[in-house]
């Protein structure tokens, strides 16, 4: 339709990079991309730490589950939630907050979400990495974050080494509803995806299994999710209130 959305509709993760830097002048695009994002009530409650020592790149990469991408990309940012800055504006601010944390997360990602895209209209690649929640306060260590600041993701951008094929993505009816959510589920709808997805996995040029959507989610759902979560978050003083 034009070139705005075929790019977004080209995105694929990208987890192998050449051994070529990123520009000064695209980091600061991607970065002055990133700002301009959306945010609620201009509270601007967000950081972005760009880690740039490989010691403590290596160092994350282990927080993530030993994704070595964290470690080859020419850089990684870290988003984190910030109500630290708040406080030093206003001591008296009433932080803490559940929707504050909500705030920060949506705010969060669609920073980030600005800074891929503007790196990929760059030419460049790059994947999140949401593993850095493996070990949140090991990470809130690691970058010295104070209190009211937490880690949300990190992402990886570099120059692609690699041309994965895109996924192929739930069917609109099963996303997109009218007035009110649909009911009944289309079970029917979603094991025509399930059998896309299988011939896809089966299909693609690397990392071939076989596994269908609804066989991934079981997977993922069917155990605990990072149940630490609430404590790590309560230690930097979120979830308060």
């Amino acid at each position: 339709m034009n070139l705005v959305i075929d790019l977004i509709c080209q995105h694929r993760s990208i987890r192998q990079y050449r051994d070529e830097p990123i520009t000064a002048q695209q980091l600061d695009a991607i970065l002055n991309a990133a700002q301009a994002a959306s945010s609620s009530s201009f509270l601007q409650a967000n950081s972005v730490i760009r880690v740039t020592d490989p010691l403590l790149r290596a160092e994350l990469a282990e927080c993530a589950g030993q994704q070595a991408y964290v470690v080859s990309a020419a850089e990684f940012l870290v988003f984190c939630v910030d109500f630290h800055r708040h406080q030093a504006v206003v001591p008296e601010a009433k932080t803490g907050y559940t929707e504050q944390l909500l705030i920060g997360a949506i705010d969060g990602a669609l920073m980030a979400q600005n800074a891929l895209l503007a790196a990929e209209s760059l030419g460049l690649g790059g994947v999140y990495i949401g593993g850095l929640r493996n070990q949140p306060l090991r990470v809130v260590e690691l970058l010295g974050l104070p209190s009211e600041v937490f880690p949300l993701f990190g992402l990886c951008l570099g120059h692609p080494a690699q041309e994965p094929e895109c996924k192929p993505r739930l069917p609109r009816a099963l996303v997109v509803h009218e007035n009110h959510y649909s009911e009944p589920f289309d079970h029917a709808l979603l094991a025509a995806y399930d059998q896309t997805m299988a011939e896809y996995y089966r299909s693609r040029g690397s990392n071939q299994k076989q596994q269908t959507w609804s066989g991934q989610i079981r997977a993922i759902l069917g155990k605990e999710a990072r149940p630490f979560m609430q404590d790590a978050l309560r230690a930097q003083g979120f979830l308060l209130k």
